[in-house]
This record gives structure tokens, C-alpha cells and sequence, in this order.
């Protein structure tokens, strides 16, 4: 018989909310099954209730929710994402342009923070909207990163994020040592306030502070496995190192094309290489020869399994994590010179146009002349002096003078049809290869010659895309395309609003069509704040996705548009081969509901880990930037405003090439608050408005590898940026919302005659010296270890010794 627990104020709230008429305190206690040990607490959490207004006492220890607050229906529930606060209590965030609803933190119901929730609206006050949470309907990622504390035979993790509850009782941790940095895996969640979660050990990444382990983690916690699964692998080897005989039978020979691969400098794969000839009669013919990964990786094999989930190569400063075990990646399905490699080529005629007269596709094998880079093709050229030369693509360079002919002619028609082309600033980490500390942090140099010959592959590549997706639907034949719809009216109103702020003209309705959208952005090029127009106009748009419905892609301005070139790093292209393949083959193509849905599914899929790629890379990149900056402490900058968020403004800095979060109180002797449209922070005694692109003199004050951020104060404003900032994309999204305001009053009366929570250095509360209860019991022993280790450690600290922590031992905080 399981031990009973004090009423929680959300049980109250919602037993009372589905009655009419006033209950008894006897009644309450004999519906919610409140012992009379308990009662006491009953009557404890009741005046709590008449206290902040949310219940009324009619008399004769009776009690009702207060009706005069009753907008919404008592009963209401509504669906959303938990996002909790360190403190404790949270809230249900529904879709954009609904209030968000107020959870205390007794009304949690054992959510955690990311799970989605289904909860009742119990109240809406003066206060906004409060709730309980009735039911959480999915748990948020189970792996998540921490400190592991040890204390006799007890074990518990303290989470890195401080919005998780904690700590998380380990039961079986055999390996680490106190204060390392390890990854858990949530075994059994909470299913009330009471509760702490359990956790199972999965890995051991050793001590905190260095740039590896730190990298490790990120990837860990978003389920980045560097190494493919044994199976995959095997399947991958098996293969051998060189294409065999029987591959090539039935294939177009094209190994008399001196096709070249054009790529970076630092290129881990190479899966397309380009060729083109002059046509008798004017006009030209185009190859463009894609890696044919689909002969390897065949559907239901664990190569394609494991190359579905990872969905993506993933590209960092120090490692490539490549989506194909690298027995393909970076070399049986990499077109690399003078050896023989399969391909699927798209054969395209041109007329004198660049227009599209004709095409065809087909399944063919090929030999790489030479592995050419955009600086040797652009040094050899003569559209750069910078580069280095590369003996063989001067002796290409007739042949590739022809293939910059094509392309300026395609990106002519691409740009009058309306495709949009931005080109903002990158940031580039240098890092010693032996120890993978990063050793700066720059501008990536975009010299125009180089920017030139990597627009001969681009308009290449985009070409073939969508030469396929042509071929495709005349077919019709199931894919997953390239999607991306027009822009949302309000954010393009919201666009228009900040324009106008910097003296630009933009109609609404204009934004609208490709052609005159794309004119407006060819127009800023040469306008003083073009990296910031380019960068809000971004945020304005929709972001391009996969699906199986075609809905064209209005960035480029094309009807139908596919990823086909990249089918080493890119799933949905080695879905595209795919298809593709079985038509060549005589029509063999799938179209039933169920191989439509698992296409639809694997679309979706590859939405969220192109997703997950990129924050990862964003990740990683801002850690770096803090390495960097964690011996600058004290050391001022020059930098420019490059976000404006609710808790202050991003100051991208000179060199390095970094960002600092400038939070309001570092702003100045005022009170500063983003205008609604986040493009400047205001004063609100002194009317000062800081906007993006201002010049700011920056002192560092502390450099946070746990929140991946440097953080400093300003000293005095300068002249407007002499660079162009890396302008913050999802950091940057302006106006504070109410439920950023709400928690830092943390929700004014609900937090009335609270007692403060104890809280660390970073800010966080510190519950880990709180008895972690599990649903087999309290875990007292833990609980007790956990006590006994804050103690210790609180000493140990007082006395000079050195405090172990998951943020590192020499971070510096403030």
C-alpha cells in the first residue's frame, strides 16, 4: 500500500473547480483521500488558497473557487511544451500568440522542463492565466549532462541545465569519480513535486573545463553519436576499397569526361564533380556527376538505418561527424582522382540562354580528373591574386573559364526570376589541431575571386536540383523535396516596421512576390546596414524544410526543388537517388500510401536533424568563443550590437570574432526593456535607444562555459561598426515576452511569503541539497550523501581547497 502525501494545491484546485456549490474541509479531505494525520496540512494548503484569492471561505469551514475570476471555462485543458524556471515553477507555452500559462511548482505534476503537458486552466486573474498540470504526454529527451557527486555509496548528478529538477539519484554508477562531467540517462521520471528523478549512467567524459569534454557533451546530450553502430560499419567495410566489376555493368561510361571535384580547402567528401562542353549550333552540355551512395546503402540495411536517424554530417572546428561510416564517406562513395566511382549524372543541354532545352539522367561510373579547390579555380582564373596556385587547374583553365560562362549566365536568369541571395558574415575557429583548445576566433575572409568560383558549383549544383525535381514531377512520382513557403504577412509587416526605422522603404504586399522581394535585396547591397537588413529579412522568412508535398521554394524561386548533390552528407538526397534510380530502371517506384507515409516520415526526420546539426555547430561555436575569452576577464573591446534580447544586448566584438551578452543591469544606471520589435533596447528614465549596429566599448566579466556565454558590461558607446556583426539569430528575437517579465518578479503574489530558495554562484537553486525522493522511497541515504556533500564541499571551499564543479575549476564568476 503506497505511503500517503500531503494535498497538493493543484488536487485542491481542481476538485473544487468541477463543483458549484462550497465544500466542506471533511468533504475535500475524504474525496482527494487525505488521511486525518494530514489534515493539518489540508487546512495549511486551503488558507494558502483563501490567501492569494484563489479559493473564498463561505463559513463553516467551506470552501469555493473564487467565481468573479472565472473567464475561462474551469474545466479548459490546453496542450504545450513545459518550460521551467530554476526556481521551480514554469510554464505551458502554447503556440505564438497565446499567453502562456503559469504552473506553480507544487501544480507541476512531476513535469520536467521540455516534456509537452496537457494541463487544466484553474484561474485567470489580474495575474494572467494559471494552471495544473494534469498529464505530461511526452517526456523530453531522457539524456542530459552533468556533474556526478559522490558520498559514500550513494551517487546523484547535478544537471548542467538548472531548469531540470534535481538531483537525479543514480542506483547503479560503478564508474566516475566525484566532480566529473558524466551523461544520464532519466530511468524513471517523477510523478510529483515531491519526487526527484532517477537516473541510469550511460558515460563517463571525464574531468570538467576542457574544450573536448565540454564538445563531448553537447554532442551527447543531443543524441550525436560520433561513432556509427558495429553493424553499419561492417556493411560499410564489406564493400571493399574499390568499386568491383559486376557495379559497372549496366552503367553509362563517363570516365572519358575529365570531370573535376571543386570543393573548400578543407573538404572532407567530395560527391560531386562538373564538366561542360560547347554545343555544335550554340548552346552547352552539362555534367554533373553525384556520388551514387544508394548502390551501398539499400533500404532496411543498418547502414540505412543508421544513416536515416543521423540524417546529416555534422561539421565542427576540430572533427567532422559524418553521416556514412567513413569506408564510404571518405572513400568507396567519395569521388576522389583517378580511381573509378559510381555515379547518377544529370546530363543537361543549355541553349545560349542558359536556358534548359533538354536532359536526361542516368546511372553511370566515372573517374575524377583532379580534386580542385575554389582558391586554385579562382587563382587560375585570374579572379584572385590572394590564392595560392595549383598547377592543375592552370592547365584546366580553358574548361573551367567555360564552366564560369554557364554559371554567370544561370545565376542571371536565377536572380531576374527572384531567387534571393544573401551573403552575411561567418565566423571562422582556429584551432590547434593537438590539444583542440581553440586559439582564435575570425571573420571567415570572403575574398571576391574565391566567392566567384564557388558560384560556378553553386549555380552547377542548383541547376541539377532542380533539373531532378523536374524530372520527378513530370512523373509523378513520390520524393521529398526542398520546401519553402512564402513569407508570413506579419513578419514581413514587422520587417517593413524596422526598415522604416532605418530610413528604407519596403511595401508589404512586394515582399510577397520572389522578383520584387529579390530586386529589394539586390538594392541593399550596397546600403551601410546590409548585413543586418540581410539578417532581419532572414528571420522574417520561413525556414526551408523537406516534405514529400511539393510547395516549391520561394528563396529560390522555383516551382520544384530537390536535394540530389550531396548524397555523402545529406539523407533526403540519398532518398532522391533512390527514386530516381528505380525510374531510370523502368518505373520500379513505390507510390502506395504506406511507402508515401514512411517517406513523409523520413522528411520530417530530416527536418529536425538538419535542425539539431545546426545547433549543434551554433553550440559549439559559441563554446569556443567562450575558451577564448575566459583569460580576457577584465580586458575591454570594440564590438557592435548584434541582438537585442528581453535580458539585454549581444555585442559582437572586433577580434575575435566573438559574442558578449551585455545583460540590461551592465548597460547602465537605467532601466532598459527591447521595443516590440527588437531592434533596439530603450532606457526608460533616460529615453536612450541602443540599437542593432551601434558601436560598444565592451569590458568581459565573466566567461560561463556551462551557459556557453561570455558575459560584459559596456563602457561607452563608439562610432557604428566598422565590420559587420554576426548578427543573433534565434537569441535575437526582441521584445520580452510577459513570461520573461513574470519571472523576475517571479510571479509577484504567487511567490508571496515564500521562503528564497538557496542558490549557487551561477544562479541556479540549489536543490541538490534537498533529500532527492524517489517513488520506492526517499532515498535517504542519498539525500543524506547529498546533504553531508554540499556541506563539504561549502567548507572546503571556505578554506582555500579547490571546489569541484561541472563548469569547470578555473571559470571565473561573478
Amino acid at each position: 500500500m503506497s505511503e500517503a502525501r500531503p494535498p497538493r494545491r493543484a488536487a485542491v484546485i481542481e476538485l473544487l473547480s468541477g463543483e458549484k456549490r462550497a465544500m466542506h474541509a471533511s468533504e475535500i479531505a475524504s474525496r482527494l483521500g487525505v488521511p486525518p494525520r494530514l489534515a493539518a496540512a489540508l487546512s495549511r494548503v486551503l488558507d494558502d488558497l483563501v490567501l492569494d484569492g484563489t479559493v473564498s471561505a463561505q463559513g463553516g469551514h467551506r470552501f469555493r473557487l473564487v467565481s468573479a475570476e472565472r473567464e475561462r471555462p474551469r474545466r479548459e485543458l490546453v496542450e504545450g511544451f513545459f518550460s521551467a524556471n530554476p526556481r521551480g515553477f514554469g510554464f505551458v507555452q502554447r503556440e505564438a500568440g497565446v499567453e502562456d500559462v503559469f504552473i506553480p511548482e507544487e501544480a507541476r505534476a512531476g513535469a520536467m522542463h521540455g516534456d509537452r503537458v496537457r494541463a487544466r486552466i484553474v484561474m485567470r486573474g489580474p495575474r494572467g492565466v494559471e494552471g495544473a498540470v494534469v498529464e505530461v504526454i511526452d517526456r523530453r529527451p531522457i539524456r542530459i549532462s552533468g556533474t556526478l557527486r559522490r558520498k559514500g555509496k550513494s551517487a546523484w548528478l547535478e544537471p548542467d541545465d538548472a531548469r531540470l529538477r534535481g538531483p537525479i539519484v543514480l542506483s547503479e554508477a560503478d564508474r566516475g569519480q566525484d566532480g566529473e562531467v558524466v551523461i544520464v540517462d532519466i530511468a524513471r521520471f517523477p510523478e510529483s513535486a515531491e519526487e526527484n528523478p532517477e537516473g541510469r549512467l550511460i558515460d563517463v567524459l571525464g574531468p570538467a573545463g576542457t574544450p573536448d569534454v565540454e564538445v563531448r557533451k553537447i554532442l551527447a546530450v543531443a543524441g550525436v553519436m560520433e561513432e556509427h553502430p558495429l553493424a553499419a560499419d561492417e556493411e560499410a567495410r564489406a564493400y571493399g576499397t574499390e568499386v568491383s566489376e559486376s557495379a559497372l555493368v549496366g552503367r553509362e561510361d563517363l570516365t572519358h569526361l575529365p570531370l573535376p571535384t571543386i570543393d573548400p580547402q578543407d573538404a572532407r567528401d567530395h560527391d560531386d564533380a562538373v564538366w561542360a562542353e560547347r554545343r555544335e549550333g550554340g548552346g552547352y552540355r552539362v555534367w554533373v556527376a553525384i556520388a551514387d551512395v544508394s548502390h551501398y546503402v539499400t533500404p532496411g540495411s543498418a547502414l540505412d538505418e543508421s544513416s536515416r536517424d543521423r540524417g546529416c554530417s555534422i561539421y565542427l572546428p576540430d572533427r567532422a561527424i559524418p553521416m556514412l561510416p567513413r569506408a564510404l564517406s571518405s572513400n568507396l562513395c567519395s569521388l576522389l582522382p583517378d580511381v573509378v566511382r559510381l555515379c547518377l549524372c544529370a546530363i543537361v543541354d543549355l541553349d545560349a540562354t542558359g536556358t534548359v532545352q533538354s536532359s536526361r539522367i542516368v546511372e553511370g561510373f566515372m573517374r575524377s580528373r583532379a580534386k580542385l579547390t575554389y582558391e586554385g579555380v579562382a587563382r587560375a582564373l585570374r579572379l584572385t591574386t590572394e590564392a595560392p596556385r595549383d598547377p592543375v587547374a592552370e592547365e584546366m583553365r580553358d574548361d573551367l573559364a567555360l564552366l564560369r560562362e554557364i554559371g554567370m549566365l544561370l545565376r542571371g536568369k536565377r536572380m531576374r526570376r527572384g531567387a534571393l541571395d544573401f551573403d552575411l558574415p561567418e565566423t571562422r575557429i582556429i584551432v590547434d589541431p593537438a590539444t583542440r583548445w581553440p586559439t582564435d576566433a575570425v571573420r571567415r575572409a570572403k575574398d571576391p575571386g574565391v566567392s566567384k568560383a564557388y558560384q560556378i558549383i553553386e549555380e552547377m549544383m542548383l541547376l541539377a536540383n532542380e533539373v531532378v525535381a523536374s524530372f520527378l514531377v513530370e512523373r509523378g512520382a513520390p520524393a521529398i523535396f526542398r520546401v519553402h513557403g512564402p513569407p508570413d504577412p506579419e513578419r514581413i509587416e514587422r520587417f517593413a516596421a524596422i526598415c522604416e526605422k532605418l530610413g528604407i522603404t519596403l511595401d508589404v504586399e512586394d515582399a510577397q512576390d520572389p522578383k520584387k522581394l529579390s530586386a529589394f535585396v539586390r538594392k541593399m547591397k550596397s546600403h551601410p546596414s546590409r548585413a543586418l537588413i540581410d539578417t532581419l529579412l532572414i528571420r522574417s522568412l520561413k525556414q526551408a524544410m523537406y516534405d514529400v508535398k511539393n510547395i516549391g521554394h520561394f528563396g529560390l524561386a522555383s516551382d520544384a526543388y530537390v536535394h540530389f548533390t550531396s548524397p555523402i552528407r545529406r539523407y533526403p538526397d540519398l532518398s532522391v537517388h533512390r527514386v530516381v534510380r528505380g525510374l531510370i530502371r523502368g518505373g520500379r517506384v513505390d507510390a502506395s500510401d504506406a511507402a508515401v507515409e514512411t517517406m513523409q516520415e523520413a522528411a520530417v526526420l530530416a527536418s529536425e536533424r538538419e535542425r539539431r546539426a545546426m545547433q549543434v555547430e551554433r553550440d559549439v561555436s559559441d563554446l569556443y568563443g567562450v575558451f577564448l575569452m575566459k583569460d580576457a576577464i577584465g580586458d575591454m573591446f570594440a564590438g557592435a550590437v548584434s541582438g537585442v534580447v528581453g535580458s539585454g544586448v549581444f555585442v559582437t566584438l572586433e577580434e575575435p570574432y566573438v559574442s558578449v551578452l551585455v545583460k540590461n543591469e551592465a548597460l547602465g544606471n537605467d532601466a532598459y526593456e527591447p521595443d516590440e520589435h527588437g531592434f533596439a533596447t530603450i532606457g526608460k528614465r533616460s529615453g536612450e535607444r541602443i540599437t542593432l549596429s551601434d558601436g560598444m566599448m565592451v569590458q568581459i566579466e565573466d566567461a560561463s562555459i556551462e551557459r556557453r556565454t561570455t558575459y560584459g558590461r559596456r563602457v561607452s558607446m563608439t562610432e557604428k561598426a566598422s565590420h559587420e556583426p554576426a548578427f543573433e539569430g534565434e537569441r535575437g528575437r526582441g521584445r520580452r515576452t510577459k513570461k520573461e517579465r513574470t519571472e523576475k518578479g517571479e510571479r509577484g503574489k504567487a511567490a508571496k511569503g515564500a521562503k528564497p530558495a538557496k542558490r549557487d554562484k551561477r544562479g541556479a537553486t540549489s536543490r541538490s541539497s534537498e533529500a532527492p525522493t524517489t517513488k520506492r522511497g526517499s532515498a535517504k541515504a542519498t539525500a543524506k550523501a547529498a546533504k553531508k556533500g554540499k556541506k563539504a564541499a561549502a567548507s572546503k571551499a571556505k578554506s582555500g581547497g579547490k571546489k569541484v564543479s561541472a563548469k569547470g575549476p578555473n571559470t571565473r564568476r561573478r
